[in-house]
């Protein structure tokens, strides 16, 4: 059944860190066999003995009833929503209410009744001992589920369980483990319910407008927006360290809450209501997979707003020279996007001029860039690549032309001068050449989609005809300069590349 991790100070009574969902689950499916063991006790089939059957399950598997007030002393608890129907309805074996209850309630309800159905159909009806079918098979379930079960000790230790089991692929979630810190805190200091459903309300309302996947991403942003870098292994450890009252609590989940909508525009700025030039620049942090800049830019549009697209733009153009051409550590660029955004929290910076200038150490000069991008080679078998290249081509077509081509158009595609499975006809390269330039920058142009099907992988005096008729100037330039296409000619206009990129992903006050 996986792992059981439970958090206990004394060995008698756990909390349920993970596992919750699997042993409410086990306790429906006896609480449905109680429930026909019930019916078979009223209707007076082998009453004694099912009556005896009942008693003895319930007590092992569920807990026991007061038999003054008949108030059930449960084995199991579960969370605030749901222990009340849990332990007023389901337990007891009462009639079960269907109206005014929360949608989980009406998942518990809805579970305990297809249990019973299913129970009655497969060990009841038609069975001449009944009692002894539901007994076995309550039995032959406890035999037979096993548990891998890991005890803690404190929320830190069940935090550092969570990294190592998540590491080894098994889906713990961390957004739960921290909200029942919070929760704990207030519990600890007594607070009302009140204000506890408060934070509740608010705390799901987020994770709603997140989802559960991405609320630890978000609240590592969040943090390192404001706070010293940290990562993500370290994080509960560090927010607990900092979180020892109720007004700690509070005031970080209104940060928060100040956070995520920005946060939401930089993962999907499709739903976003940011200009369009600042949804085309987040499109592109999305594309190149670079999230270093979060937290600056978390901390800018707290407090710059009036700068923000600026350095919207100021970051793609790192990210582009940094992480696509230069291909640099980004362990180094984290740490410091993570310094200019503490000090744009802190006030230290407040204009988008003094944030850029603080990204001048992760901005690769235009020696470095122009070199890395004479030499670059990109893969355009992978999808995501692809779209860089196209990226890269039509962002050149409009140096040339001043054309806004949309680089994800299904009009034109890209074009290898030099074939990905080249035929008779290119002797020009050596067998390492092919495979070591088929993919430069330099040897990649765009091609209306027919023309490029037409021509092929026929030979380069074959294909300039097309090139020099089409619709696009980068590519009529290559058929203009180019009488034959050889390892120094694709260089050359690798090299011709180079030069433009360089004026074109640039930030004047950095060069």
């Amino acid at each position: 059944m996986g792992y059981l991790v439970l958090q206990s100070e004394n060995d008698k009574v756990f909390d349920v860190i993970d596992g919750q969902q699997r042993l409410t689950t086990l306790s429906l499916i006896v609480l449905a066999v109680l429930k026909n063991l019930r019916r078979l006790v009223e209707t007076g089939k082998d009453a004694e003995a099912n009556k005896q059957r009942q008693e003895q399950i319930r007590q092992t598997y569920i807990g026991y009833l007061d038999p003054v007030t008949l108030v059930p002393r449960c084995k199991l608890s579960l969370n605030r929503n749901n222990d009340n129907y849990y332990q007023t309805y389901l337990v007891p074996l009462e009639a079960l209410p269907v109206r005014g209850f929360r949608a989980s309630e009406h998942s518990l309800r809805k579970a305990f009744e297809w249990f019973d159905r299913r129970i009655a159909e497969e060990y009841v009806k038609n069975n001449p001992n009944p009692g002894v079918a539901l007994a076995t098979f309550v039995e032959g379930m406890s035999d037979k589920l096993f548990f891998t079960v890991i005890t803690v000790t404190n929320e830190l230790n069940a935090y550092k369980v969570f990294e190592t089991l998540n590491a080894r692929g098994v889906r713990l979630s961390s957004t739960d483990l921290l909200k029942n810190y919070l929760f704990s805190l207030l519990h600890r200091e007594g607070q009302h319910e009140h204000e506890i459903k408060n934070l509740e309300n608010r705390w799901e309302a987020m994770v709603g407008r997140l989802g559960s996947e991405s609320f630890p991403d978000f609240l590592r942003v969040h943090w390192n927006s404001r706070n010293a870098f940290v990562r993500q292994t370290e994080l509960f450890k560090t927010i607990r360290n900092r979180m020892s009252s109720r007004e700690a609590v509070f005031d970080l989940i209104r940060r928060m809450e100040q956070d995520v909508e920005t946060y939401v525009a930089l993962t999907q700025p499709e739903t976003s209501d940011w200009s369009p030039e600042a949804k085309q620049y987040v499109k592109e942090l999305r594309m190149f997979s670079v999230r270093q800049p979060f937290p600056l830019l978390l901390s800018a549009k707290r407090t710059l707003p009036e700068g923000f697209v600026s350095l919207l733009r100021a970051c793609s153009v790192v990210s582009f020279r940094y992480n696509v051409i230069g291909s640099q550590p980004a362990n180094e660029q984290e740490r410091v996007y993570n310094s200019v955004a503490t000090k744009v929290a802190s006030g230290e910076l407040n204009t988008a001029s003094a944030i850029i200038a603080g990204l001048s150490t992760i901005y690769p000069n235009d020696k470095f860039f122009k070199e890395a991008f004479s030499e670059k080679s990109i893969r355009t078998t992978q999808s995501r690549n692809k779209r860089i290249v196209r990226y890269i081509l039509c962002a050149l077509e409009y140096k040339l032309t001043q054309t806004d081509l949309d680089f994800d158009s299904i009009a034109f595609n890209i074009e290898h001068v030099l074939p990905e499975n080249p035929g008779a006809g290119w002797d020009a390269f050596s067998e390492n050449e092919l495979e070591a330039l088929t993919y430069r920058l330099g040897n990649l142009a765009l091609l209306a989609n027919g023309t490029n099907k037409d021509i092929g992988n026929a030979p380069f005096a074959a294909k300039k005809p097309a090139y020099a008729t089409s619709t696009f100037a980068a590519t009529r330039k290559l058929a203009e300069e180019n009488d034959d296409w050889t390892p120094e000619r694709l260089a050359a206009r690798q090299n011709w590349m180079a030069n433009q990129a360089t004026s074109i992903w640039r930030i004047d006050q950095l060069s």
